[in-house]
C-alpha cells in the first residue's frame, strides 16, 4: 500500500466479494462492483450495477402470505469482456494457471485495475492489464481496457462483449428465499457496427433503462481491423471481435459505455440517449484524463493528510472516495438520498436511513450543495411523511425508518435471522427518531453554510412539521408534569418491546426524548430567522397557532429524561433488566457483536437483558458539545453534572455489543476528549471496520456508508475538534502526538479554509477566491477575524499525558 493504493497480490475466491466492495467504481449517479470482467455471477464473484432511485417492489409468499419488499435493483451486467485463444474455452481463473497476480485500485481516482499473467492448457503464457472507472465528468458514461500481451505465442483470439440483463438481486444470502428477479426485457439494438445496446424496464416500477456500449481494438494508437459477429436475445447482447495477435505485440481493447434511464433529463428515451453519447466519447486515454482532472478537483476540496499515522491516512482516503462515489456533483442533479449501504450491494436493500445523520457532516464543510441536494430527497417526500402521520393517528410529518423511491415505510414486516433460521417479526419501524436526525441534518446544514435561502424554502417547514409531529405523539403526565413518549425504539434496536409483552415499543427512550426536547427549543429560532414576509406566510400555510407555540416551549423545559445511579437510563425500565453475563458468552462465541440473534438462537429474550447493539443514550454526547448539553439539561430542571457523561459512557460501554459498525464512530466520538487513547484505538477499529470486513462477511453486501463519512467525521470534529458556536469555527485539537502534520481542506459559510497542525502550532487560511466575510475562527476564548487570502496561527495548550498516549 501507498497513500493513495489499496492493493491485493494474489486471488482469493473466499475475500472476492469483499475486495468487489471495496473497488467498486462510482460517479455519484451509477456505481459498478470491481469484478472481474471475465468472470460470471456466482459463489464467487457478484457483478452488480446499481443507481440512485433505480428501485422496485415485488411480493414474495412466505408462509401463505405476502411479503412486499422494494429494492435497489441490481441493473444489467455492462462489464461483459472475455477472452478466448485459439476457439478454446473463454479465460476464467478457474481453467487457466495464474502465474502473477495483482488487484489495486487507486483510491485518488477510483480505479480499479487488474494485472493477471497466466498459463493455458496448451502452454499458452499471456498478460492482461485490465483498466475502468465510472466517470466523474460525464456521469452516464464508464470505460473498460484491457491491454493484452502474448508472450511466448502469436495466434488468432476471440473477445466477447457484452451487456447482460438476465441478472438478479441475490448477493445477500438472507433475503434469497425472497423474489430477487427485478427486470423485464425491452429490446437489444446495434448503432453502427461498434456500438451494442440493451434496454430493459424495472418489472413494477416500470423504468425504463438502457445500456450501449462502444468496443474497439488498437495497436499503438491505430485502430485494429477486426470481424464481428453479432447474437442477441431479448435481454442480452453480444459480439465477437475475432482478430490476430503477435508474439511480444500488446493489443489495447477498450469498452465505452453508457448507461440512461428514463428518470433523467434532457433525453426522448433511454436507448436512443444511450446510442447517441457512447459514440461521442472520447477513447479511454483521454476519458480517463478527463476524469482523472476531475477528481484532482474534488481532492483539493476533501484530501486528509495525516502523515504521522499512514495507515489511517490511506483508509480515511479509502472512506473519502467511496463517499463521493456515492455523493458527488453528479448526485445533486439526480433525486437521491443516502443508501445506508452506498450504491455497489444491496444489503439493507438500498435505502435511505438515519445514516446521512453521519454522513452530512464531511460533505457540510466541503461540499454543501451536495448536502444540500440531498435534504431535497426528504423535502419532495414531506407530503408522504404528513400523511404517514394523519394515518397513525398524528400531526405533522414522520419520515420512515427505511425510505426507498417515494417516502413510505419499506421497512420489512420480517427479516431472517441467520443463526436460528427463523424469520422474525420486524418491529424496527418504531424508530421514531429518524425524524429528529432530519430535523439536526438540516439545522446543521444552515449552521456550516448560513443558506437561509433552504431553510426559508425548504428547511423550515420540514423542521416545523417534524415539530408538529414530537407534539403530537408526546403526552403530558400531570404526576411527573413531563411529557413522555411511548411505543417507540431507539437506535440500540435490541429493544424493541417489554420483556413478557407482544406490543412493540418502549417508554422515554432518553435519547429520543432529549432530542426532542432540543428542537422544541430550536423550531422556535429557525421561524425566527426567516424574513417578515416569509414568517407570516408560513405560519399560515402550517395553520400554526400561538398555542401550538406555547406547548412547543414548554415541552423544551419538561420533556421526561430517566436517570438512574446517577447516568442517564437509555428507556425506562432498562435499569430493572437483566445482567447480560458477557464473560459466558465472549467464551463461547467468536463474535458476540449480533448479541440479539445469539440470544434468541437460545430461545432468549434479548428484551429481558442490559445489552446494546450499539450507541444509543451515549449519541447525545456524539451529537452535540458540552455547553450545548449543559444548556438542553439546565432548560429540563436538571442540573449538569460535567462528568455525565464518563459515567453513562462507561456504563453502556460494558453493556453493548457494538454490533453496528456506527458504535464504534460515536464511542470513539465521546472519548476523544476523556479518555483519548481509548478513542483512538476505536477509530481504528471503525477506519478498518469494512477494509477489514469485521462483521464477519457484511461488507461484500455493501459498503457501510456511515462508519466511512463518520469516520472523516470523527477527523475534523473529535480530533480537530472542530464545532460551531455563533457564527464562529472553533477548534479544539486531541491527540496532538497523532495529529502532528495533520493537514485538510475545510469550507465554512462559502469561504475555503485550509486547516494545518504542526507541533503545537495550528494554521488557518482563508483562501481569497469565493471569499465571503466576516470570518471568525477561534481556539478557547481566542478568536480571529480573517480576511480574504489572510491567516492566523494559535498556539495549542500542552495536553495531559493521558492525551498523548
Amino acid at each position: 500500500m501507498d497513500d493513495f493504493t489499496l492493493s491485493y497480490d494474489y486471488f482469493d475466491p473466499d475475500s472476492e466479494g469483499l475486495r468487489e466492495a471495496l473497488t467498486s467504481t462510482g460517479n455519484g449517479f451509477f456505481c459498478t462492483r470491481g469484478t472481474a470482467e471475465w468472470e460470471d455471477m456466482g459463489p464467487v464473484h457478484y457483478p452488480g450495477t446499481y443507481l440512485h432511485g433505480g428501485y422496485n417492489r415485488e411480493t414474495t409468499i412466505f408462509d401463505g402470505r405476502p411479503v412486499l419488499n422494494e429494492d435497489l435493483v441490481n441493473l444489467p451486467n455492462w462489464l461483459v469482456l472475455k477472452l478466448r485463444i485459439e476457439g478454446e474455452a473463454a479465460v476464467r481463473f478457474g481453467n487457466v494457471e495464474v502465474l502473477d497476480y495483482r488487484h489495486t485500485y487507486d483510491v485518488r481516482s477510483a480505479v480499479v485495475q487488474r494485472d493477471l499473467r497466466f498459463r493455458d492448457r496448451a502452454g499458452r503464457e499471456t498478460t492482461l492489464r485490465s483498466r475502468r472507472f465510472a466517470s466523474m465528468v460525464h456521469s452516464h458514461q464508464a470505460a473498460l481496457e484491457w491491454t493484452l500481451v502474448p508472450e511466448n505465442w502469436s495466434g488468432r483470439v476471440e473477445v466477447i462483449t457484452a451487456l447482460d440483463g438476465r441478472v438478479t438481486n441475490r448477493i445477500v444470502a438472507r433475503y434469497r428465499d425472497l423474489e430477487g428477479r427485478h427486470l423485464d426485457p425491452v429490446s437489444p439494438r446495434t448503432f453502427g457496427p461498434e456500438v451494442i445496446a440493451l434496454k430493459v424496464q424495472t418489472r413494477q416500477s416500470n423504468i425504463y433503462v438502457a445500456q450501449a456500449a462502444r468496443t474497439r481494438v488498437f495497436r499503438g494508437d491505430e485502430p485494429a481491423e477486426v470481424d464481428r459477429t453479432l447474437h442477441q436475445l431479448d435481454d442480452y447482447i453480444q459480439q465477437i471481435l475475432v482478430f490476430d495477435v503477435e508474439q511480444g505485440s500488446p493489443v489495447r481493447v477498450e469498452k465505452m459505455i453508457s448507461l440512461f434511464t428514463a428518470q433523467d433529463n434532457a433525453i426522448n428515451e433511454p436507448l436512443t440517449a444511450c446510442g447517441r453519447h457512447v459514440r461521442r466519447y472520447l477513447d479511454f486515454p483521454e476519458a480517463l484524463a478527463e476524469h482523472e482532472a476531475a477528481w484532482t478537483e474534488l481532492w483539493d476540496s476533501c484530501d486528509v493528510q495525516l502523515p504521522r499515522e499512514p495507515r489511517a491516512q490511506l483508509l480515511l482516503r479509502l472512506h473519502v472516495a467511496h463517499v463521493l462515489q456515492v455523493c458527488s456533483r453528479h448526485t445533486a442533479r439526480h433525486d437521491a438520498g443516502v443508501p445506508a449501504r452506498g450504491l455497489n450491494g444491496e444489503a439493507y436493500r438500498g435505502h435511505v436511513f438515519w445514516d446521512e445523520l453521519y454522513v452530512y457532516p464531511f460533505l457540510n464543510v466541503r461540499l454543501p450543495e451536495i448536502t444540500r441536494a440531498l435534504l431535497l430527497y426528504r423535502y419532495r417526500r414531506l407530503a408522504e411523511a404528513r400523511a404517514a402521520a394523519t394515518e397513525a393517528g398524528h400531526r405533522g410529518a414522520m419520515f420512515p425508518w427505511q425510505s426507498g423511491s417515494d417516502g413510505t415505510e419499506e421497512t420489512q414486516s420480517v427479516h431472517l435471522n441467520p443463526l436460528s433460521g427463523q424469520w422474525d417479526p420486524d418491529y424496527s419501524h418504531h424508530q421514531r427518531h429518524v425524524n429528529a436526525a432530519i430535523f439536526y441534518n438540516v439545522w446543521r446544514y444552515y449552521q456550516a453554510t448560513d443558506d437561509l435561502e433552504f431553510l426559508r424554502d425548504y428547511g423550515a417547514e420540514m423542521m416545523l412539521e417534524i415539530m408538529r409531529f414530537w407534539a403530537s405523539i408526546a403526552h403530558y403526565n400531570p404526576e411527573r408534569e413531563r411529557y413522555e413518549i411511548h411505543g417507540v425504539m431507539g437506535p440500540d434496536e435490541f429493544h424493541e418491546r417489554y420483556p413478557g409483552t407482544e406490543k412493540a415499543g418502549l417508554r422515554n427512550n432518553a435519547y429520543t426524548n432529549a432530542m426532542v426536547a432540543w428542537i422544541a427549543a430550536t423550531a422556535p429560532r429557525v421561524l425566527d430567522l426567516l424574513p417578515p414576509s416569509r414568517y407570516t406566510a408560513m405560519r399560515a400555510r402550517l395553520s400554526l397557532t400561538d398555542e401550538e407555540l406555547r406547548t412547543w416551549e414548554d415541552m423544551s423545559r419538561r420533556m421526561y429524561i430517566p436517570f438512574h445511579d446517577g447516568v442517564i437510563t437509555q428507556f425506562e425500565g432498562y435499569a430493572d433488566l437483566k445482567e447480560l453475563d458477557w464473560d459466558h458468552y465472549r467464551a463461547k462465541y467468536t463474535n458476540i457483536q449480533r448479541m440479539d440473534r445469539i440470544l434468541k438462537a437460545e430461545g432468549k429474550d434479548p428484551n429481558a437483558y442490559k445489552v446494546t447493539k450499539q450507541a444509543d443514550a451515549v449519541m447525545l454526547f456524539f451529537l452535540f458539545g458540552e455547553d450545548e448539553l449543559e444548556e438542553l439539561f439546565e432548560r429540563l430542571g436538571h442540573a449538569y453534572d460535567r462528568d455525565l457523561a464518563r459515567r453513562t459512557i462507561d456504563y453502556y460501554d460494558q453493556r453493548t455489543s457494538h454490533g453496528s459498525t456506527l458504535s464504534f464512530v460515536t464511542y470513539a466520538g465521546v472519548l476523544a476528549a476523556l479518555d483519548p487513547q481509548s478513542s483512538w484505538e476505536r477509530f481504528m477499529v471503525a477506519l478498518e471496520s469494512d477494509v477489514s470486513d469485521i462483521q464477519g462477511g457484511t461488507t461484500k453486501e455493501g459498503i457501510h456508508m456511515g462508519v466511512m463519512s463518520g469516520t472523516l467525521d470523527l477527523l475534523q470534529r473529535s480530533f480537530v475538534g472542530s464545532s460551531i458556536a455563533d457564527g464562529v469555527l472553533y477548534l479544539e485539537p486531541q491527540l496532538l502526538d497523532r495529529l502532528d502534520g495533520v493537514a485538510l481542506s475545510m469550507r465554512f459559510r462559502g469561504t475555503a479554509l485550509r486547516v494545518s497542525i504542526q507541533g503545537d502550532q495550528l494554521n488557518v487560511f482563508a483562501e481569497a477566491e469565493g471569499f465571503r466575510g466576516p470570518m471568525r475562527v477561534g481556539v478557547g476564548g481566542e478568536v480571529h477575524e480573517l480576511g480574504p487570502g489572510s491567516g492566523c496561527e494559535f498556539t495549542l495548550p500542552p495536553q495531559s499525558s493521558s492525551a498523548q498516549q
